[in-house]
């Protein structure tokens, strides 16, 4: 493709809609409620999102030689080695075998460049991917979502699994029809399959420089490749226990792609929900991520990834500003849940939450 063909990012192709502002606020609210329940039923702060930890990791972002002008942007300007800290972690606060969505959270260090928030000092840019490519449509349907969370919140796990059986059906009939369903039943129908071998996406659109673009990371190691649609729910904690024998005895390696967006009704920005297909937005490789042999879980590494560190896609250079209403509600979510679970746990925690300066600071 031509770089002529990549609509090229301008603030106006962001459309914000008059009930969004609404929106975010109740949705924020609804995170405070949910998070002082939870905290008093179990007298600790927990993630609104992803809070279960299903592996702690350090590794390294290896940015491509001779990427092509219009690759060149940010964070993969130039070719380089960066540090990361990467927490693998599962949707639900429940059992595994409850299946719910997988998270593949990076944090890369030592990079310097304009902030997209002015209160950012930090030298990392942070990465949240997921294993559907896409997500809630906007604020608007994620507030209805986030209801739902908060009327099931203390629902008991075993209840979950006529319901998982039930949206994995639909799912597949989906999937047959190409009758879309709601990303809700998506999440409720994930197919739990082993973490290591599934494909990551963002949940929305970025800035990417001069373009727009939608990041992908995709499992190219043999020793991950072949993990792909295995099953990994049939204990309690079973995905961060694969996660932990795997990197006992093994390495893996995952590649970084990039979609540019070249069409706004086809590759949306304002619509989450939409899938950028491949034949209008192909997938282009940015770089590599490798993971050595480790430790994947310890009681310092899992405090320290739990309690302190928080990822936020917010935390970025400013040539990587996230996009939509999603992304933009994200702000203030991820703000509001960060303060909060901070409060309640600063007296349990030894280091003060911040950001890390070395990958020395994850501990073994």
């Amino acid at each position: 493709m031509s770089a002529d063909q990549y609509l090229r990012y301008d603030p106006s192709v962001e459309q914000i809609r008059p009930e969004e502002a609404a929106a975010v606020e109740e949705i924020v609210a609804s995170i405070s409620r949910t998070s002082d329940r939870t905290f008093h039923k179990d007298k600790h702060g927990t993630r609104q999102q992803h809070a279960k930890g299903a592996g702690y990791l350090r590794g390294e972002l290896i940015v491509y030689e001779d990427l092509p002008d219009h690759l060149r942007q940010g964070l993969f300007k130039q070719a380089g080695h960066f540090p990361i800290i990467v927490r693998l972690s599962t949707a639900f606060n429940r059992s595994d075998r409850v299946r719910s969505p997988r998270g593949f959270a990076i944090k890369v260090l030592g990079v310097t460049g304009a902030k997209a928030l002015g209160d950012d000092d930090s030298t990392n840019q942070d990465l949240l991917l997921v294993n559907h490519p896409s997500y809630f449509a906007d604020a608007m349907a994620y507030m209805r979502a986030q209801h739902n969370v908060e009327r099931t919140l203390f629902l008991p796990d075993l209840a979950y699994v006529p319901i998982g059986f039930l949206a994995r059906v639909l799912v597949a009939a989906s999937d047959r029809t190409g009758i879309p369903i709601p990303i809700v039943l998506k999440a409720l129908g994930d197919a739990g399959s082993n973490i290591l071998g599934e494909t990551f996406h963002t949940e929305g659109a970025l800035r990417f420089g001069d373009y727009i673009a939608r990041l992908r990371l995709v499992p190219i190691s043999a020793s991950v490749r072949q993990l792909t649609g295995q099953p990994c729910h049939d204990s309690d904690d079973a995905v961060l226990n694969s996660v932990v024998a795997f990197f006992k005895d093994n390495a893996a390696e995952y590649e970084l792609f990039a979609q540019l967006c070249t069409d706004p009704e086809r590759t949306p920005i304002e619509d989450a929900s939409i899938d950028w297909p491949e034949d209008v937005a192909p997938p282009q490789a940015l770089g590599k991520i490798t993971l050595p042999r480790q430790t994947a879980d310890s009681p310092a590494r899992r405090v320290y990834s739990d309690e302190v560190l928080s990822f936020d896609p917010w935390r970025c250079l400013a040539a990587h500003q996230p996009l939509g209403s999603i992304m933009r509600l994200r702000r203030d979510a991820y703000s509001a849940s960060r303060t909060l679970r901070q409060q309640q746990n600063q007296f349990k925690v030894k280091q003060r939450p911040g950001e890390p300066r070395e990958i020395a600071d994850l501990p073994d």
